[in-house]
């Protein structure tokens, strides 16, 4: 079966050039869904993982939908507004708009902490057709009437499972709000718990609903490996690991800020270039530390999962899981940083004793076991499902289960 072009899905001229220029040829399956229902005025609730395409199937609409009518923005307000999570993920949207725009006369920019608020208000005073924002600088924004809402005609939230992760559902209620009721609202979410669920069906009106499996992103073109390792080894396997050349442009995710850390000193006295990006780093340091990785003047960049949010770079090798995530979606996200624009990657994970549980959760989520690199120690037989003796729980205690409440996650991260 014929895939169909971006032209068929029904978006106009002054979209195409800008598609060509940015190698876009074929429309992934959100936005072959997505497209033609946002081009004709419908809610969507759109439920995919990272790598999918999601990003272009809400902004083209958007841009081609506020190009066509020629109403301009008045002073101080927006014509739509896009809700990230992270910093960098606004970023990386605002650059999608850049990009797919570049032909249309139409002007964005994006409000978020951790910069002075100087430059976002002065090119807030003369209004402006999209604004993306994280939730708390949009709210100062607004309650210094540097910003209203009340011409919105289009809302957008992205990551909307990160949004609660983080705590910042209440503050997007608020935004809601503030908004008029006439409008078109898109929400986003890799996963769909109750409180994410409870959120789209106060907002959203008889929307269309479009779902992307994430084990379809995490398999087809990721080498998925898990090497047991002992807790206290791990930093020193991690240095073997780079003794491979072909680990050229890799990430490596840690479950906290200051494992972050640790690991990025650890890998400097080996004498392996790394940068570390989390939430009590600046937005300018960790701007500088995309910039570099990007640049491939550091060969590492070592995240933790809120702040990896966003990051949107080509040619990742590898993406090393040094730590398990506590919850299986967060892998999915964590490898679809590499095998992007068609490519192929490895995604390796270290896994101790402690984190079985976190290994036979994402086995179950992607429904495959990872291939086993090595040998596995006596007291983790039976850990992997696809070692000799699956099932079989006689070595040793079950670990702990460690349960967290979101406040301390986000401190975490």
């Amino acid at each position: 079966m014929t895939k169909p072009t971006f032209a068929e899905l029904g978006l106009t001229g002054r979209l195409q050039p800008a598609l060509r220029a940015a190698r876009y040829t074929v429309p992934t399956p959100i936005q072959q869904s997505s497209i033609p229902i946002l081009l004709d005025g419908a809610d969507l609730l759109g439920i995919a993982q990272t790598g999918t395409g999601k990003t272009a199937a809400f902004t083209l609409p958007l841009l081609q939908n506020l190009s066509e009518d020629g109403i301009r923005p008045s002073p101080a307000s927006t014509r739509a507004l896009i809700l990230a999570p992270t910093r960098e993920l606004a970023l990386q949207i605002a650059g999608s708009i850049r990009t797919y725009g570049y032909h249309m006369k139409l002007r964005h920019t994006v409000v978020m902490g951790g910069v002075s608020q100087r430059a976002q208000v002065a090119t807030l005073r003369r209004g402006v057709d999209i604004l993306i924002a994280t939730p708390g600088r949009l709210l100062d924004l607004v309650s210094q009437r540097r910003l209203r809402l009340d011409e919105c005609e289009y809302l957008v939230i992205d990551e909307a499972d990160r949004m609660l992760d983080m705590g910042f559902i209440r503050d997007v209620r608020k935004i809601v709000e503030m908004l008029p009721e006439d409008r078109q609202t898109m929400l986003f979410s890799a996963t769909m718990p109750d409180e994410v669920a409870k959120l789209a069906a106060e907002i959203l009106y008889e929307p269309a609903r479009v779902e992307i499996a994430a084990k379809s992103v995490a398999v087809e073109k990721i080498d998925q490996r898990v090497h047991h390792v002992a807790k206290p080894t791990k930093k020193d396997f991690l240095i073997k690991l780079f003794e491979d050349e072909d680990l050229s442009k890799v990430i490596v995710f840690t479950r906290t800020k200051r494992g972050a850390d640790q690991v990025v000193k650890r890998l400097g006295k080996a004498g392996i270039k790394a940068e570390a990006i989390h939430g009590n780093k600046s937005q300018n340091n960790r701007q500088r530390a995309l910039k570099n990785f990007q640049n491939s003047r550091a060969r590492v960049l070592v995240a933790t999962d809120i702040a990896s949010r966003g990051i949107d770079i080509d040619q990742v090798t590898h993406v090393i899981n040094y730590e398990l995530p506590n919850e299986a979606e967060a892998y999915v996200h964590r490898i679809g940083r590499t095998a992007r624009a068609g490519a192929r990657g490895i995604a390796i994970t270290l896994c101790d004793a402690g984190e079985w549980s976190q290994l036979r959760s994402i086995e179950r989520l992607i429904k495959r076991p990872l291939t086993v690199i090595g040998e596995v120690p006596n007291g983790l037989l039976g850990m992997n499902s696809n070692t000799k003796e699956r099932g079989h729980r006689n070595a040793g205690a079950k670990p702990r289960r460690i349960r967290r409440t979101r406040n301390q996650q986000r401190r975490a991260a």
